[in-house]
């Protein structure tokens, strides 16, 4: 019975996009997925908290009529959450151990998605409020720009690898 639950440690440190990539199907792409893995999964999970923050938008702003500003706010709290988690958990492998590490961590992550949210809030301002462009449009261009910015933020401040800190 022992031998059933003895997982060889290749194995046992992959995580599941590893796992998935590893099928016979997709086996094709697996050394490519190797080479870009922080990037992709940034992506993936990008795409995902993007998805998150139109939709929390959009319910706010187009169904329940709420301040394009207030709904803004409220989609870019509820994606940051959802970002910092998947950001430690899968894309950055090398993450702060210890409280205060950790505590630092949160607070750079928080302090890059405020830049990026103040960028998002100018285009908003300038391209919806002052030149009245589609509020969803601007949105989503705004949403491109700011993947691009925290990524590139995530990577070179807030999950530098141990050497570079």
């Amino acid at each position: 019975m022992s031998e059933q639950n003895t997982i060889p440690e290749e194995i046992k440190d992959r995580d599941i996009f590893d796992k998935i990539m590893s099928l016979p199907v997709l086996r094709l792409f697996e050394k490519p997925y190797r080479k870009y893995k922080d990037v992709l999964l940034y992506l993936f999970f990008g795409v995902l908290t993007t998805l998150i923050n139109l939709v929390v938008f959009w319910l706010m702003g187009t169904k329940l009529s709420i301040n394009i500003h207030i709904s803004n706010s409220v989609a870019w709290v509820v994606a940051v959450l959802f970002a910092y988690v998947t950001n430690r958990t899968w894309v950055f492998k090398q993450h702060a151990h210890g409280s205060s590490a950790i505590i630092k961590e949160i607070i750079s992550f928080a302090a890059g998605r405020l830049f990026t949210f103040g960028v998002e809030e100018a285009m908003l301002f300038l391209f919806v409020d002052l030149l009245d462009f589609n509020k969803n449009v601007i949105k989503i261009i705004a949403q491109v720009a700011v993947v691009v910015l925290n990524y590139v933020i995530s990577k070179l401040f807030v999950f530098k690898k141990d050497k570079e800190k």
